[in-house]
């Protein structure tokens, strides 16, 4: 879906009849904060999804509790005998 230039061009009077050209500077830097916190709060939320990702992994300390548990019983175990 390209636009050619004569739409832009008549999307730009249209913008023009409607908000005036002295608000139009208003208009664009209002557009401009919007997207600027809009990308803030994207990027918070990426960096927040990736800090709780990394640093509560359920299944990883599961995992190495269990391999310590095995490693305990493997060295407390007194059938384990070693010297046969």
């Amino acid at each position: 879906m390209d636009i050619s230039g004569s739409e832009i061009l008549v999307i730009i009077l249209v913008f023009l009849i409607l908000f005036g050209s002295k608000r139009i500077p208003e208009v664009a830097r209002g557009l401009g904060k919007g997207i600027n916190e809009f990308k803030k709060a994207t990027n918070e939320i990426k960096k927040e999804i990736i800090s709780e990702t990394e640093s509560e992994n359920p299944l990883k300390d599961i995992k190495n509790t269990v391999n310590n548990s095995v490693k305990d019983i493997k060295i407390d175990n007194p059938f384990n005998d070693k010297s046969n």
